[in-house]
């Protein structure tokens, strides 16, 4: 999977798909979102607790991450989703943000 790329500034999307033992889209008992920024800073997100975390549909689940602005927001962004209990998994990924010309 090819790692996209992204301006100071933007909102990104992360996404991630749950499904039972037969490959049919489930949900998990509990799920979190974990995001780290290139300062090394962690936020989180508890499904039903914060809104940032949404269902989309069946299974299916997204966070929209705003990188900002600023010199600390430029590097590698990674996330992971986490669910438990019934439909358990994870799923991780990572973005870049490009430092901008403006905020250097």
């Amino acid at each position: 999977m090819a790692t996209q790329t992204y301006d100071q500034g933007d909102m990104v999307r992360c996404s991630v798909t749950f499904a039972d033992s037969n490959g049919t889209a489930a949900d998990p008992t509990g799920l979190v979102f974990k995001v780290r920024n290139p300062a090394g800073t962690t936020t989180t997100y508890t499904y039903g607790v914060d809104v940032q975390l949404v269902k989309a549909a069946v299974g299916s689940y997204y966070v929209n991450v705003s990188v900002g602005t600023g010199s600390a927001t430029a590097g590698v962004w990674v996330y992971r989703f986490e669910g438990s209990g019934t439909n358990a998994g994870a799923a991780e990924g990572r973005f870049v943000v490009a430092p901008s010309l403006v905020y250097a």
